[in-house]
C-alpha cells in the first residue's frame, strides 16, 4: 500500500493529541514539553541527517531519515498550532508555476 497525504494527516492527528500530555508518556510529548525552539532544532538535525544519507548514496538511510524528517516536521507544525493542510494548499497554489518565477515573486515581496 502506498503512503499518501492521508497517512501524514493521521500521523499529525496522533502527534497533535500528545500536546499537553505528560512528557514521560511519549517521545512526542517530551518534544512538546521542550518548546517550539527545541522542536525546530530537532527538525534541523533530521534534515541534516537526511542530507548526509542522500549525499553518501545511502538509499535505505535516506528513506529512514526522510521518515524521521517528516515526523519532526509534523511535530513542529503542531507545536506552532499550524495545520499541514495549509502547507498542502500552498503547494497546490504553486503547482504549475515555474520555481524560478515563484522565487522571484517572493523576492519582490
Amino acid at each position: 500500500m502506498a503512503a499518501d497525504a492521508r497517512q501524514l494527516d493521521r500521523l499529525f492527528q496522533v502527534i497533535a493529541s500528545r500536546k499537553g500530555a505528560d512528557a514521560a508518556s511519549s517521545y512526542t510529548a517530551k518534544l512538546f514539553s521542550k518548546g517550539v525552539t527545541a522542536c525546530a532544532q530537532k527538525l534541523g538535525e533530521e534534515a541534516v541527517e537526511t542530507v548526509i544519507a542522500a549525499a553518501s548514496g545511502d538509499r535505505k538511510g535516506a528513506i529512514a531519515e526522510s521518515a524521521d524528517l517528516l515526523y519532526h516536521w509534523l511535530v513542529l507544525m503542531a507545536s506552532l498550532d499550524l495545520d499541514p493542510a495549509d502547507v498542502y494548499a500552498e503547494l497546490e497554489r504553486r503547482e504549475g508555476r515555474s520555481g524560478l518565477d515563484e522565487k522571484a515573486a517572493r523576492a519582490e515581496s
